[in-house]
């Protein structure tokens, strides 16, 4: 064989193993639901706003948020946004969330301050289950109903839990 025919063919089978691969990747079934995604989880979250300029800098907070198991979901927050403290001390917001066989997924939250200082867009997020999903692993990947904007923001998310309960969600719904 020359280098031409050889090289051709090395370059077949890469693909052709590329491709099995990809296929074996789509088939990957951990048996994550919506339903694995419940209960009450505490985020930390940093990052950057990148663009426009006008919004632009650092952006550090935390969020308490509640996944009930069927695609819903309830949150607060407090958000430090290039060093502004944010009016409301604990802005709630409401949204939905897919959770997908392999245990990666996406949620949608809007933000709903009673203070419209506190106002931001609604944010889409893709996420990546761990653990057992005892922990979320984040990274913001736009809003879906604003102009576009860049970031490079992420958080981890911890599920609460309780020694005397297992965990604190039924406790929390039953304060709400």
């Amino acid at each position: 064989m020359n280098r031409t025919r050889t090289a051709g063919f090395a370059s077949a089978i890469a693909i052709l193993a590329l491709a099995l691969a990809n296929s074996a990747y789509a088939q990957v079934n951990y048996g994550c639901t919506t339903a694995t995604l419940q209960g009450v989880f505490a985020f930390q979250i940093t990052g950057q706003i990148l663009a426009p300029a006008a919004v632009a800098g650092p952006v550090n907070g935390v969020a308490l948020t509640t996944f009930d198991g069927v695609g819903n979901l309830t949150q607060v927050d407090h958000v430090v946004h290039n060093g502004v403290v944010p009016v409301e001390e604990w802005r709630p917001a409401t949204g939905s969330y897919t959770v997908n066989s392999d245990c990666t997924g996406t949620f949608t939250f809007t933000p709903a301050p009673t203070n419209p200082a506190d106002a931001g867009p609604a944010l889409k997020l893709n996420f990546v289950l761990t653990g057992g999903a005892a922990q979320i692993l984040t990274t913001v990947s736009g809003s879906p109903n604003t102009p576009p904007f860049t970031s490079s923001i992420v958080s981890i998310g911890t599920r609460l839990t309780n020694t005397v309960f297992g965990s604190i969600t039924p406790a929390i719904r039953d304060v709400r």
